[in-house]
């Protein structure tokens, strides 16, 4: 399954739980604030993503939405 997240970067409030989170590794944070004065996370490697939604879950701000991509082989 792969995996696609889209990250409200405005929302964000730099706690970095989903980065500390993301079994892929994917997720960093911006080294510049948003508009509220915090790092927000950024998808470093969005091509990565598995769509597991670990890191949404882990989010305190909803600010990360995850879509998943279910290509199966069918015959």
């Amino acid at each position: 399954m792969k995996g696609r997240i889209k990250i409200d970067t405005e929302r964000c409030k730099g706690c970095a739980y989903c980065a500390e989170a993301c079994p892929a590794g994917i997720i960093t944070m911006r080294n510049h604030f948003n508009k509220s004065g915090f790092f927000p996370a950024v998808a470093e490697h969005p091509e990565k993503c598995t769509g597991c939604a670990i890191c949404a879950n882990m989010c305190p701000e909803v600010a990360i939405v995850v879509y998943r991509n279910n290509h199966k082989n069918e015959k």
